[in-house]
């Protein structure tokens, strides 16, 4: 049986560089050309989740809840964040935004009772979203 989907959108601001530290400065501008240096993005962050639908509240999940697992797990990590620097998970990974929902996911799912996540959505810039299913 289908059941409902519901999404929250989440703003935050962070800053990330693009860098390997395997390779030399060059090489680095060259596979990753002026995002070699500190720079930072207004992110969006769709959070979509599924259940079945509380006959008393007809809610399916309680988002101030949800919200507050957001705001504690990701938000409060993210936002205003040298993203490769300040967060621990990133210290061997780059601050892509397909290594940030994965983090993502990881982080509401273990705490989300009451409804599946189905999606995670992080749009980067007007023309850049990932996209992460799990």
């Amino acid at each position: 049986m289908s059941q409902p989907h519901i999404t929250k959108v989440y703003h935050y601001c962070a800053a990330h560089r693009y860098y390997n530290a395997d390779w030399n400065e060059e090489k680095n501008k060259d596979v990753f050309g002026k995002d070699s240096n500190n720079h930072g993005h207004n992110y969006a962050l769709h959070v979509t989740v599924k259940g079945e639908i509380d006959p008393g509240t007809g809610w399916v999940v309680d988002l101030g809840e949800m919200n507050v697992i957001v705001k504690q797990h990701v938000l409060d990590v993210f936002d205003h964040a040298q993203i490769e620097e300040d967060i621990e998970w990133f210290n061997d990974k780059q601050p892509s935004s397909e290594n940030m929902v994965k983090y993502m996911w990881q982080e509401i799912s273990k705490h989300l009772t009451d409804a599946e996540l189905v999606r995670i959505r992080l749009v980067e810039t007007p023309t850049i979203y990932t996209d992460y299913y799990g």
